[in-house]
């Protein structure tokens, strides 16, 4: 499940913390938020963001012989 949370400090700091999103596209997600939030000051990536997302691929083979019996 992808989480957004969004602390609101009363000096007005928002602190932005991403979960289940691996890779780097959580930036894609938040960029547009962190643009209309400000400048940000600080970026730390989460042992999610440096997991690659898991790729499941199988090969089958298949060989058919034919016997002259």
């Amino acid at each position: 499940m992808e989480t957004l949370e969004f602390i609101i400090f009363p000096d007005g700091r928002v602190q932005e913390k991403v979960t289940g999103i691996v890779g780097a596209s959580c930036a894609e997600v938040t960029a547009r938020i962190e643009a209309e939030l400000g400048q940000v000051l600080k970026v730390e990536q989460t042992s999610e963001f440096f997991a690659a997302a898991l790729q499941h691929s199988t090969v089958v083979t298949t060989r058919s012989t034919f016997s002259e019996w």
